[in-house]
């Protein structure tokens, strides 16, 4: 049996509690078949010779952990230079935020020539190689240099955005040509391989064959969506802990009296957090009846806080939601609970559960998985309701939830009054659909789906 090689830029230990659902779907696999799990430690060091060092590895059950270090100088130029202050941002359709510096386009190339020259030795004949994520596209690419001839995929797990967008990122050319060093391309949605297959016809002039192949530059991909889901039955039994059910008491105790609206986002520009905001204090002016009733709970938690366009974001919201309290809250009621710490997740399936409504609003998300573990979390005789926005990944799987614009803040404001008010019986209805394509395309699903085609690309 091959095995397994999964590289990412960070390692994580499947069997460790901390480890979320794709760490531990992932290493159900490589337990399965001895693999290997290749990517950077997270430490960063001041040896600018460092590179010479060989991995460092550790097994955890039949997985072989192998990681290396980066120096400062590839961490800023790799890492937080073109990974997360062009990628990020294009790929996010934000190119006003993008920081395009050819000194970071240069490290983000070194480092990848760094990950093929300390992972070709570590590889057998027959191994299955999986790539993730933004960080690592040219991957495949420079382990061909070396003349690897294994089957690699790869798989993006943030959204491709339209040809002309990308085609604003400087070398953008080689950027994309190097996707054809892998056999298997995996998006997260429909939406991003049209993108995709749009951008290669036209700018790389690619032809496109049967079963959503290209063939260009002297090589054939396949490229397909593979949604990603969740570990349903890890997640409900995460919310039946003792942790969760204290905070389920709490929470429903401190919130007797209110409907209570729940927000859970990374503080980034993508999630339409402000937006989100402005249209809560929209529902509150439009429809005074939710003044005194309706509660927003929103948690956002600590991102690059260093980074100038996120420190204005929390600046930004800290000031929307304190005018929002100053303008309706009184002594018996604050409208509006603004927390910026990381809340331990075992707490997360009884704050979804203790809520009558989600709001998962990005401006734009490869997926979001947290609307997928609100509708795992609810109780099925009384489920809350997932407002959506439609630019997330999710909303081509669940389109059940209530689908809104997020730049339409008296669009989303009057589907959030919706929401609060939709009768038992269509909750359920829209519940009991969410859930059936939640457990069905679930983490697993998502992961064999892509390995067996793999295999047959």
């Amino acid at each position: 049996m091959s095995r397994l090689v999964v590289i990412s830029n960070r390692v994580a230990d499947p069997r460790k509690p901390a480890a979320g659902g794709l760490a531990v779907a992932l290493g159900e696999t490589l337990q399965r078949t001895g693999g290997l799990w290749f990517g950077w430690s997270g430490a960063i060091t001041d040896d600018e010779e460092g590179s010479d060092a060989p991995p460092r590895t550790r097994t955890s059950g039949k997985v072989t952990l192998a990681t290396i270090d980066l120096c400062r100088s590839d961490y800023d130029s790799y890492y937080e230079g073109y990974s997360n202050s062009v990628l990020w941002p294009v790929f996010h359709y934000r190119l006003d935020l993008a920081k395009f510096n050819t000194r970071d386009l240069a490290g983000y190339r070194r480092v990848n020539q760094l990950f093929a020259r300390k992972l070709q030795p570590l590889l057998r004949d027959d191994d299955i190689l999986w790539v993730h994520d933004y960080h690592l596209i040219p991957l495949a690419a420079e382990l061909r240099a070396l003349g690897c001839q294994q089957r690699i995929g790869f798989f993006l797990h943030i959204p491709l955005p339209p040809e002309l967008i990308l085609a604003a990122i400087p070398q953008h050319e080689w950027l994309m040509r190097s996707l054809f060093a892998y056999d298997l391309v995996g998006l997260q949605s429909e939406a991003d391989v049209a993108h995709c297959m749009r951008y290669m016809t036209n700018e790389g002039n690619a032809l496109l064959l049967p079963d959503q192949r290209l063939q260009a530059f002297g090589a054939t991909v396949q490229v397909k969506a593979f949604p990603i889901g969740i570990d349903v039955d890890e997640f409900e039994r995460l919310g039946q802990t003792t942790e969760a059910a204290e905070t389920y008491a709490r929470v429903c105790a401190e919130y007797s009296r209110r409907q209570l609206l729940l927000g859970i986002d990374r503080l980034d520009y993508s999630k339409g957090i402000p937006q989100r905001v402005r249209a809560f204090r929209e529902l509150l002016e439009r429809y005074p009846d939710n003044q005194h009733s309706a509660t927003l709970l929103m948690i956002a938690s600590p991102s690059r806080d260093t980074v100038n366009a996120y420190a204005d974001l929390r600046q930004e919201l800290e000031g929307l939601c304190g005018a929002i309290n100053g303008d309706f809250g009184d002594l018996e009621w604050m409208p509006l609970r603004y927390i910026h710490r990381t809340v331990a997740r075992k707490r997360v399936p009884a704050l979804c559960r203790a809520s009558r409504v989600c709001l998962v609003t990005p401006l734009r998300d490869g997926m979001n998985l947290v609307a997928k573990e609100y509708v795992a979390s609810q109780d099925p005789d009384d489920p809350g309701v997932l407002v959506l926005s439609r630019f997330a990944g999710a909303a081509e799987q669940l389109r059940d939830a209530l689908l809104v614009n997020p730049y339409d803040t008296q669009g989303m404001a009057e589907s959030i009054q919706t929401a609060l008010h939709m009768p038992l019986k269509e909750r359920k209805r829209r519940h009991r659909a969410l859930l059936d394509n939640v457990r069905t395309f679930n983490v697993h699903w998502w992961r064999q789906a892509f390995l067996d085609a793999l295999k047959q690309a």
